[in-house]
């Protein structure tokens, strides 16, 4: 698994590197710093393990330029390439957290009933749900976060802004507003998403040597 999360880290940060947008190698130091590669990708659902985050983000990132390059002509894919790394890299940068605060801690639960014997109360971390939203952060979804962070370190086009916002489609807490405006790179953005979570990784046996390229 570590040696997973690492080759992930390395496709996640060479890609965006690749776009040689003004401000991203400030960017990943930022996301180093914040913990995005070590994060888990959710609470209980899809990669809720250590390094989770970054085998999601290098699978949507792989995914999204497959589309692209199906989806796009050759001429438009060319000029829409670095955006799609872009979008596809940092749709879930607010996971990792913002405002210095980790967006998922660790779900602790009661380890067993105190006894006169060990009268003080254990705790281990859960297995069904590892992982939990954090509540000491004010209540803002991470699509949200995720173009805030952004922001403070890169310029985003017009398109990459409304693509990372609402890249979870209709399932978002913004559909209402985003109904009738889809765009094709926030369409794209959020079918790779989409896919990856669904129909790759509900099913990762974390035993298989599984690459999401």
């Amino acid at each position: 698994m570590n040696e997973l999360v690492e080759q992930c880290t390395k496709y996640v940060t060479s890609e965006l590197s690749k776009t040689k947008r003004e401000g991203i190698s400030d960017l990943l130091e930022h996301m180093k710093e914040m913990g995005f590669f070590t994060a888990p990708a959710s609470g209980g659902n899809h990669l809720c393990i250590e390094g989770g985050l970054v085998i999601h983000t290098a699978g949507v990132m792989k995914l999204s330029q497959k589309f692209g390059k199906l989806l796009y002509s050759p001429d438009e894919f060319k000029e829409m390439r670095n955006s799609i790394r872009l979008v596809s890299g940092l749709h879930d940068l607010g996971k990792a957290g913002a405002f210095g605060k980790p967006y998922y801690i660790e779900n602790m639960i009661q380890d067993g009933r105190p006894t006169k014997a060990n009268p003080e109360q254990k705790y281990k971390r859960s297995e069904k749900k590892p992982f939990e939203g954090n509540s000491d952060m004010l209540h803002i979804d991470h699509p949200q976060l995720s173009v805030k962070e952004a922001d403070l370190y890169i310029p985003l086009t017009e398109e990459e802004y409304f693509a990372i916002l609402f890249h979870d489609g209709m399932y978002g807490s913004l559909a209402y507003y985003l109904k009738g405006h889809e765009r094709r790179l926030q369409t794209l953005l959020h079918f790779a998403d989409y896919w990856c979570a669904q129909f790759i990784e509900d099913k990762f046996n974390y035993r298989d040597e599984w690459l999401p390229f």
